[in-house]
This record gives C-alpha cells, sequence and structure tokens, in this order.
C-alpha cells in the first residue's frame, strides 16, 4: 500500500511498511508542485470621451522569483477599430509568442524586456492620442 505524502515543495508516493519497501515491483513517483503565475497587475483605466474614449487595459503575471512571463498591454476603442474586440494598438505574448496589434494586424517584436515592450506601448498609445 502506498500513501501519498505531501510536503511544502513536492509530493512523493512513499511505502507504508515494509513489505511495500521490499517489492522490488513498486514503482515510485515524484510529482514537483510548481507554483502557477501570479498575476500582479489587472487595470482598466476608462478615458472620457472628451480625451479621446476608449479604455487601457493591463495585465501583468510574474513567476515564483518576480520575473514576467505573461503580460497584455491595450488600447480599446470601439469607435476607432470594432475589430480585435475593439484592441486599436496592444502588445502581448499569448500563443508563445511576443506581439504588436495595430488595428487588426498582428506582427512579431523582438523581446528584449518587458520594460522596452511598456515603452513601445506607451509610444504607440501617445503617437494615437495625438493624431487628429
Amino acid at each position: 500500500m502506498t500513501e501519498l505524502i505531501l510536503g511544502p515543495v513536492s509530493w512523493a508516493l512513499q511505502p507504508t511498511n515494509q513489505s511495500d519497501k521490499s517489492n522490488h515491483a513498486m514503482v515510485s513517483a515524484v510529482i514537483i508542485f510548481i507554483m502557477a503565475d501570479r498575476k500582479i497587475v489587472d487595470d482598466t483605466h476608462h478615458i472620457t470621451h472628451k480625451r479621446g474614449n476608449g479604455q487601457l487595459r493591463r495585465e501583468i503575471w510574474v513567476d515564483a522569483q518576480g520575473q514576467v512571463t505573461r503580460y497584455n498591454l491595450a488600447y480599446v476603442n470601439y469607435a476607432l477599430h470594432a475589430g480585435d474586440n475593439g484592441r486599436v494598438v496592444g502588445y502581448d505574448n499569448q500563443h508563445g509568442y511576443h506581439h504588436r496589434h495595430y488595428f487588426g494586424v498582428v506582427a512579431a517584436v523582438e523581446f528584449t524586456g518587458f520594460e522596452d515592450i511598456e515603452d513601445q506601448f506607451q509610444a504607440d498609445w501617445t503617437a494615437l492620442r495625438s493624431t487628429p
């Protein structure tokens, strides 16, 4: 008979009696508990109609070491673009690669760090705000 022993970092199947220990056919397994990514930012900023309308969306997930593993940055405005769920411009790393959405066109972007992605998003969003 085996018993599931829960530990703080891993789970292991351990023998519960001497006959199990001597059973050469017994298969032991170790399952490493992996902490899921944690969402640290989930913000939506609504922009007034007077200031351009729409909303800015920011979602960020990190791993146990605090490194950004997933992100979604978007400016949504159905009045400017009805496709792509209203996303006018956005950056994310869903689907296994880093990419930019711009009026429905999706293109891969070079990822050198999350801070650079945030800067690119800010530059795109600022340029859109200043266009007539």
